[in-house]
């Protein structure tokens, strides 16, 4: 009941929905294509959280990130991951600072790249793990620490990484617990025919735009506080829940597949994680309420980082993408009580 008091009105999702085509608008005259991709970034900035971009070079993942930054009036800062990075590369540190006048000395803290609003983590699984680390605390805490003082990071603040799917030799794979607060992994593919030609004709030439800002950093807090306002039924909390336990192997509610292919799988933050991204798609779309079809279309984003695969499913052709369309498929809508009263219904139809 208190969800629906504090529900967004249908005039803050219609702004919303306009933002959000405006900002496609200007992403379009820089980036080519690419527009699930533009969709599932918009998602995870609405919902707060960070992403990971896979794909092999040469797709626009930097040039599409900082066109992001500059149509939200977002400060951008980029830091490429190389071996020899250090956690201090990234975070900042003390510098012994002297008063020419007085001739006294303190210690002053020079703030690292990682003090912006939209960071772009390039190639992260190609520096150490304590380097990797170094951004964990930023993501989850919103500040770092130096020494015995915490600094607060800006508002709104977003990691967006970039991987290499190619060229793993001399690599550091994210450890599952910093993949897990990410909120999705997104694969960037290759472009279309017809985008491939486009991008010949009109990257090669002379006439460079520069995408217009459309939204401020306060605009973005603000969306995010609606994002988390748009309700979602018991029954699609419980159709969550569902999702989520049957990822887990041995569990009495996973299917026989899932104990065959799964090794380890999603825990509540995964659930939490698809319920935000869920309404965050069904703001950007104007929808009131979450559907159904919010939950699946994000659910490979989400998940597919927090599937560790086993030996037979690898052996058998099967990946993270292909696990979790077959568990959408069997896992039945109805298998919620929730469903009992009619809601089952109603939902389908919206």
């Amino acid at each position: 009941m208190s969800e629906l008091k504090t529900a967004p009105d249908m005039a803050a999702l219609e702004k919303l929905r306009a933002a959000q085509e405006r900002i496609r608008e200007q992403i379009r005259t820089v980036v080519i294509g690419q527009d699930e991709v533009v969709e599932q970034l918009l998602v995870s900035i609405l919902a707060g959280g960070h992403c990971i971009l896979e794909g092999v070079p040469g797709l626009a993942k930097t040039l599409l990130v900082s066109t992001l930054a500059k149509s939200l009036s977002l400060d951008f800062g980029r830091i490429q991951f190389t071996p020899d990075l250090m956690p201090a590369d990234i975070t900042g540190t003390d510098v012994i600072y002297e008063d020419r006048q007085s001739g006294t000395r303190e210690f002053k803290f020079i703030e690292g790249p990682i003090f912006t609003n939209l960071l772009l983590a390039d190639e992260i699984n190609r520096t150490p793990p304590k380097t990797q680390a170094a951004l964990l605390q930023g993501m989850q805490e919103k500040n770092i620490s130096a020494g015995t003082k915490h600094y607060q990071l800006p508002r709104p603040f977003f990691v967006l990484a970039t991987q290499n799917p190619i060229e793993q030799e001399g690599t550091y794979p994210l450890p599952e617990a910093q993949l897990d607060r990410f909120l999705m992994k997104i694969i960037v593919k290759y472009p279309t025919r017809d985008e491939e030609r486009l991008i010949y004709k009109t990257v090669t030439g002379d006439d460079l735009v520069e995408p217009e800002a459309t939204l401020t950093g306060e605009e973005v807090l603000e969306l995010q506080h609606l994002v988390r306002r748009v309700p979602i039924s018991d029954f699609l909390v419980d159709y969550t829940m569902d999702l989520i336990r049957a990822t887990r192997r041995d569990s009495e509610d996973a299917p026989e597949f899932i104990n065959r292919w799964v090794l380890w799988g999603a825990g509540p933050r995964g659930g939490q994680s698809l319920i935000l991204a869920a309404k965050a798609r069904a703001a950007l779309y104007g929808r009131p309420e979450v559907t159904v079809e919010d939950l699946q279309a994000v659910a490979k984003s989400v998940l597919r980082h927090r599937i560790v695969l086993s030996y037979n499913a690898e052996s058998e052709g099967q990946t993270a993408d292909t696990v979790i369309e077959k568990l959408i498929e069997e896992t039945p809508l109805h298998q919620s009580a929730a469903g009992k009263d009619g809601q089952y219904e109603r939902i389908l139809k919206s």
